[in-house]
């Protein structure tokens, strides 16, 4: 039996790109752990931005676009990892309005979020990564989240499809980030 869940959202919109890529380790290090995993993609869905209607005191979003699907998944695990590329010094904003609105969901119902564990990656090209990990970790504080920590911020540098897994320091980072993540969730269970 597995020591838990962790769902990993990926918010590039490249199938293949370095985010996705820099998750997949993140995943085996989880896997190696004895956690089980699950990758959404973002590239496969189109994520609208929260209407601010209040109907998600139900337990899900009136909006139709898949994220219920997303949210339902992320009340499962035990854990949520967010991976995004730097879109001009900040979060794509697909993934914000993704998190905007689970994290509407989670304080109008039933606080899903609080107490999981996990937290953000940034991948880009040369600039832009600690704004943007500072933009997805106030998703995570105001959600009541654990936020573990690594030897640096969980940010990785590359532009071409697999350049950023050769970003040797940012690659230790993140995979002892998912290694942190992981002992986490084993010791709250």
């Amino acid at each position: 039996m597995a020591n838990g869940n962790v769902l990993l959202l990926c918010g590039s919109p490249r199938l293949e790109g370095n985010t996705a890529q820099v998750l997949r380790e993140c995943a085996k290090v989880l896997e190696s752990e004895g956690l089980k995993t699950e990758t959404v993609l973002l590239a496969e869905t189109r994520i609208l931005s929260c209407t601010a209607c209040g109907l998600c005191k139900s337990g899900e979003c009136a909006l139709d676009d898949g994220l219920n699907e997303i949210i339902a998944k992320i009340r499962e695990a035990d854990g949520f990892i967010v991976g995004t590329p730097v879109y001009f010094g900040t979060a794509r904003g697909d993934v914000m309005a993704a998190l905007q609105r689970i994290g509407m969901v989670s304080m109008a119902s039933d606080n899903f979020l609080s107490r999981k564990v996990g937290g953000p990656i940034a991948v880009a090209r040369r600039g832009g990564h600690t704004a943007t990990i500072q933009e997805l970790l106030m998703f995570y504080l105001i959600n009541d989240m654990i936020v573990p920590g690594s030897t640096y911020w969980n940010m990785v540098f590359g532009h071409a499809p697999g350049e950023a897994l050769n970003d040797e320091e940012g690659m230790r980072t993140v995979r002892r980030f998912a290694g942190n993540v992981a002992f986490l969730i084993k010791r709250l269970r």
